[in-house]
């Protein structure tokens, strides 16, 4: 009954959506509502989940996404994206450009967190579908498609670092098996999907494109790519040396400190500010007022975004996943298959694939002991179940959405499908990995 409730609410909200055309926001406070009333829940814990479901999504992305916004206005505005953009198409050609972001995407997702890796290289992808006239969804889904794989399936990101813990696996065997897993999902949902979008020529959204400038009035190479690579450079060291250092030492916890994807953003933007800016003889007035533009552009995401957080918990807290969970333990299916059918489900009803993640690792321990599965394969295999099929109670779908300014049909057939195919493809790479290593 709570699958049913869940399937038709997400109807309900599609349609209040994309045909009776209420905002948004509205939209998912009345699903929300509606929703929590059908599965029983007490008035009170109702307006509750919404608020921590709101407060809770909102406070872990919010300031990613204004520093990031402020970010790729600093890099758009002042010349440094097409500083890149152009030399990118002088070292390697238009034609390759779409394979030059994807190499991008993963090696940056590696270390970052999915909105931080969007935030970063959305504007250059966007800059560069509006100078070279390409359809921007058709050059920026492979790099997209690499974001989402390192965050499904790979450590550090969260649900794969937690899953890792809960099953005493080993980090450095999993990074392996997932990378191994992780390069053909790419190839399949990012390069051979991705090619097939050339029709999709709707254009991004302009707010991250400068008019062109002249050669004289450009940043540099040097400091364009510095401003952009800053925050996966520190994000990145914190990362490789932090397991190096004693928990309790200055050093340690300096360079945890720096490492936060809040602070090495925020730090990333005051030296952009600078190359970007002050170098650039733009006055201070000129920068303030072209970041508090940046937040303008993105403030409605921030409404979408706390919309889908109250989804979210109002669906965690009427117990949907549980529910779930507790409906698939007795399968008969293979531990692997089972693991990403209950991630995969969990995922599509609830809308967060952290919590699908964690969910579904906590019910498949147990049995990864009793049958004696390979434990760094399960950790994949709930990854990729996680990833599944990203829709409107995802806060991604709305960033891309918002991003690429495609209406709700498109995103479905676009950034749906794609995660779809992350998806799909990661399970049957798990599968051929646990065939050959059995």
């Amino acid at each position: 009954m709570p699958l049913l409730i869940t399937v038709f609410g997400l109807i309900v909200l599609i349609l209040l959506i994309s045909y009776f055309k209420v905002h948004t926001f509205l939209a998912f406070i009345v699903v929300s509502l509606g929703v929590g009333l059908a599965l029983g829940m007490p008035s009170q814990a109702i307006l509750k989940a919404i608020q921590q479901g709101t407060g809770s999504t909102l406070g872990s992305i919010v300031a990613i996404i204004a520093l990031g916004a402020m970010l790729g206005k600093l890099v758009a505005q002042s010349g440094a994206a097409q500083r890149i953009s152009t030399r990118m198409v002088q070292l390697i050609g238009t034609g390759y450009v779409r394979w030059a972001f994807m190499v991008t995407g993963f090696i940056v997702g590696l270390p970052l967190f999915y909105s931080v890796g969007f935030m970063l290289l959305a504007p250059l992808v966007i800059t560069f579908a509006y100078r070279f006239r390409q359809p921007a969804v058709y050059i920026g889904l492979p790099m997209l498609a690499s974001l989402s794989v390192t965050q499904g399936y790979l450590p550090p990101h969260p649900a794969p670092l937690a899953i890792v813990k809960q099953f005493n696996a080993d980090m450095g065997l999993t990074l392996f098996y997932g990378i191994l897993v992780a390069i053909p999902a790419i190839l399949v949902s990012g390069a051979l999907f991705g090619a097939t979008l050339k029709k999709y020529t709707t254009l991004p959204n302009r707010a991250f494109v400068a008019p062109d400038l002249p050669e004289a009035q450009m940043p540099s190479l040097f400091s364009s790519l510095f401003s952009v690579l800053l925050p996966i450079v520190l994000i990145s060291t914190t990362t490789v040396f932090s397991s190096f250092l004693p928990k309790n030492s200055f050093l340690f916890e300096s360079l945890t400190f720096i490492g936060d994807p809040v602070v090495s953003m925020f730090i990333s933007v005051l030296v952009a500010m600078y190359l970007l800016g002050i170098r650039q003889n733009r006055k201070m007035a000129e920068i303030t007022a072209l970041l508090g533009d940046s937040i303008k552009d993105v403030a409605m995401l921030f409404l979408i975004f706390g919309g889908a957080g109250a989804l979210k918990q109002v669906l965690t807290d009427g117990g949907v996943s549980q529910s779930i969970a507790d409906m698939m333990q007795h399968s008969t299916l293979h531990p692997l298959i089972l693991g990403w059918g209950m991630a995969a489900i969990i995922r599509v009803a609830v809308g967060s694939s952290t919590v699908s993640g964690i969910t579904t690792a906590g019910f498949m321990a147990p049995l990864l002991m009793a049958t004696h599965t390979e434990p760094h394969l399960m950790v994949l295999s709930i990854g990729a179940g996680s990833m599944m099929f990203s829709h409107v109670n995802d806060a991604g779908f709305w960033l891309f959405r918002e991003y690429f300014q495609l209406s709700m049909v498109d995103t479905l057939k676009t950034w749906s499908v794609m995660e779809t195919l992350v998806s799909v493809s990661g399970l049957l790479g798990v599968l051929v990995l646990n065939a050959i290593i059995a």
